[in-house]
């Protein structure tokens, strides 16, 4: 049996602090000290304003954290910019299978009660957003009944300040949008990108259905959630040059990884909905095919490419 003490440093080891300050004149000991006695072993340092949308540090930290680490910060609002935001990062965080808390609010994913606070707190914001667009609804109707016209007076009136705030409205609704159906696409897209085009990515998306995605509107969407911080930039980098059989390879394993219950007769007819071309040429896809594929796959250490069972 493994000694309390010895049990307390594991625990300890697994806690990963995260300190930001908005300016260059601003320092990182006070929360330091609070996050040292939290038992952080490892302390990452952030100079970024609550606005800024450049947050390296906590892109890396996303990326690096392992299941069973504890991202801790002082305060949430050291870590995001809005409530979005926040619920992004702890999205992403349970997808490592990592935990979140907050010194200073009543926030713990790794426990029952943290992780009703957090419900909450996604159950306001949800609120909010339906309380607003009732008050504008409301709004609207009220100001045509008087028979007022509607519309901004500063849009109609071409304002610039009135024109990017409603970009930016514009914006956070978008990205609101993302991050509810992120679970949906994310782990394709890291699968695939950026081993491989956007082309095939958007193909294996929409599974030869009614098209979703466009090349186009998932490449600005991955750039808008890297420029967020949420994504790690090199999903956007340039895909290499694809031989015939390596794209073959890599798309199979693509599809694999987007859906691992896949059989091989499933991806078969997949690839044939997808009117892809067979290693020789032909039309029609065997499940010994793509067993050969997932094999390669498997062998050059491509995620998601265990091969499935015939059905």
């Amino acid at each position: 049996m493994t000694p309390p003490k010895a049990r307390k440093m594991a625990a300890l080891a697994r806690l990963v602090g995260y300190a930001r300050v908005s300016t260059d004149d601003q320092g990182t000991d006070p929360q330091r000290d609070e996050l040292l006695a939290a038992g952080c072993a490892t302390i990452l340092e952030e100079h970024a304003s609550g606005a800024d949308r450049d947050r390296p540090v906590l892109a890396r930290l996303l990326r690096a954290i392992r299941a069973g680490e504890t991202l801790v910060v002082v305060r949430l609002d050291r870590l995001a910019r809005s409530v979005s935001h926040l619920l992004a990062v702890i999205e992403q965080l349970e997808a490592a299978g990592a935990h979140f808390r907050s010194l200073h609010d009543p926030i713990d994913t790794s426990t029952p009660q943290g992780m009703f606070s957090l419900q909450v707190l996604g159950a306001v914001a949800q609120l909010e957003r339906a309380l607003i667009a009732e008050r504008t609804k409301s709004g609207l109707r009220a100001a045509r009944a008087r028979g007022r016209v509607g519309g901004n007076p500063g849009l109609r009136a071409g304002d610039p300040d009135a024109i990017r705030k409603l970009r930016a409205s514009r914006d956070a609704a978008h990205l609101e949008g993302v991050l509810a159906g992120l679970d949906a696409w994310l782990p394709t897209v890291r699968q695939m990108r950026p081993n491989q085009p956007w082309g095939d990515v958007v193909r294996v998306l929409n599974r030869g259905q009614a098209a979703t995605w466009t090349v186009e509107r998932l490449r600005r969407t991955v750039r808008r959630l890297a420029d967020e911080g949420i994504l790690e930039a090199s999903l956007l980098d340039r895909a290499p040059p694809q031989q015939s059989d390596d794209r073959l390879v890599r798309l199979v394993a693509g599809i694999k990884g987007a859906a691992p219950d896949r059989t091989l007769q499933q991806i078969a007819a997949q690839l044939e909905t997808m009117r892809e071309r067979t290693p020789r040429g032909g039309t029609r896809w065997h499940p010994s095919s793509v067993k050969h594929l997932l094999a390669r796959a498997e062998h050059l250490g491509l995620a998601g490419a265990t091969p499935a069972p015939v059905k």
